[in-house]
């Protein structure tokens, strides 16, 4: 009996921190952007070379890409906005919620009450979801 290996999927990124989070945030608002340009944008009281030191982890975790223009270093994003928005609802949904798609909506619209035009915005989307998977 023979065996074939199957080539590894790449391991899942890992959920990003609070602090990484706001590095993503920054670079899904920007684009492309160098550490200097990332660190101005974040405001924040910590100097320079953490911002780096932050980046350089992240991108060792594969949270960021990085490429060289004009023998600068650029970071992008690893992943869209929307891919890890999911990935982090669906481990809050596990984790806090015991899988409950209703328990976890109930708790982000009592947190923060939505507004007229965002309810309409969710039962559009509700609606155009469910027919969607009535299709299938």
């Amino acid at each position: 009996m023979t065996f074939r290996l199957r080539p590894k999927d790449p391991p899942a990124r890992p959920l990003p921190t609070d602090a990484e989070l706001d590095i993503l945030a920054v670079l899904w608002r920007l684009g492309p952007s160098t550490v200097r340009e990332v660190h101005a944008a974040l405001h924040k009281q910590s100097g320079y070379t953490t911002t780096l030191k932050q980046m350089q982890l992240m991108t060792e975790k594969r949270l960021l890409k990085r490429s060289e223009r004009f023998r600068s270093h650029v970071y992008e994003a690893g992943a869209p906005q929307e891919q890890t928005q999911k990935q982090i609802a669906g481990d809050l949904l596990r984790r806090a919620f015991g899988g409950s798609a209703k328990n976890l909506v109930l708790g982000a619209l009592t947190a923060e009450p939505a507004s007229k035009e965002e309810l309409r915005e969710i039962r559009q989307m509700l609606d155009e979801f469910e027919k969607g998977r009535g299709s299938r």
